[in-house]
């Protein structure tokens, strides 16, 4: 199965490829739910904290068969495999975001599965099993949870309070991100750090959160969360406001607090 780009990525195309990363999270979160709490194989990967399990290993061989069936030619991007093929179609996947909680039984973890045309995720699909929630976008299309549509926060600062969250590297370099938590705490700001950056980036786009930023994290990370929030109407820049998920820094929010939340962290 492929895409005919003359005109642009088709609106029908779009939505089968859709369904193909649907079924492919929705497989992932039946393993992760199968092997719950029976996790038997936990290995660091850089840091004594940078865990990896037997279980995302299965999601992501799961989440590859169903993709190379559907588009044999398209590039596929894994956390856990790396990269196999290559072309302007690539699917990025985070099998299991959230593996440390996983492995604690923590129930805060996720599937996360992108397309990228031209390394421009042009859908995506994010499946959190121990909520059934399945949150949905391609560009131009919206965004949806469970397929009811889903917005941003109306939260117009961070003293109303707004609610934030973030997340720190598996190394030491995660001191840095402690001075942007005490600046926020000291203006009365809350924040939670709940572990699994692709389910921050969907809270945030369903309005559950108003702004999460991180430092460090990995395209698989955000490819396809990035673009749900963008898709429900929020903003997503590096720490200098440049208009992308992908630099050192990422911070999202509903917009309209975007930029004090810049000011502080580039305080």
């Amino acid at each position: 199965m492929t895409f005919s780009l003359t005109d642009g990525l088709p609106d029908q195309a779009l939505q089968v490829a859709l369904q193909v990363a649907v079924q492919a999270a929705r497989r992932a979160g039946a393993i992760h739910l199968e092997h719950l709490g029976r996790v038997e194989t936990v290995t660091s990967k850089s840091t004594y904290s940078d865990l990896v399990t037997e279980v995302d290993s299965l999601a992501e061989g799961a989440i590859r068969a169903v993709i190379t069936t559907a588009y044999p030619d398209h590039a596929v991007l894994g956390e856990e495999g790396g990269q196999e093929g290559a072309g302007e179609y690539r699917w990025v996947v985070d099998p299991l975001d959230g593996t440390v909680n996983y492995a604690h039984g923590f129930p805060v973890f996720c599937a996360s599965i992108a397309l990228e045309f031209r390394q421009e995720s042009v859908l995506a699909a994010v499946y959190d099993p121990t909520r059934d929630e399945l949150f949905t976008a391609t560009r131009g299309g919206g965004a949806f949870l469970n397929g009811a549509p889903i917005q941003v926060s109306t939260t117009p600062t961070l003293t109303t309070p707004a609610l934030v969250s973030t997340g720190f590297p598996y190394d030491l370099t995660g001191e840095r991100n402690l001075a942007h938590v005490v600046n926020l705490l000291r203006l009365g700001v809350p924040v939670r750090r709940p572990g699994a950056a692709a389910l921050d980036l969907c809270n945030v786009a369903c309005g559950r959160m108003d702004a999460y930023w991180e430092i460090g994290v990995k395209r698989w990370d955000v490819a396809a969360g990035a673009l749900i929030v963008q898709e429900a109407g929020g903003s997503i820049t590096d720490a200098h406001g440049t208009p992308t998920p992908h630099g050192e820094m990422i911070v999202t929010s509903n917009g309209h607090l975007h930029a004090e939340l810049l000011g502080i962290l580039n305080c």
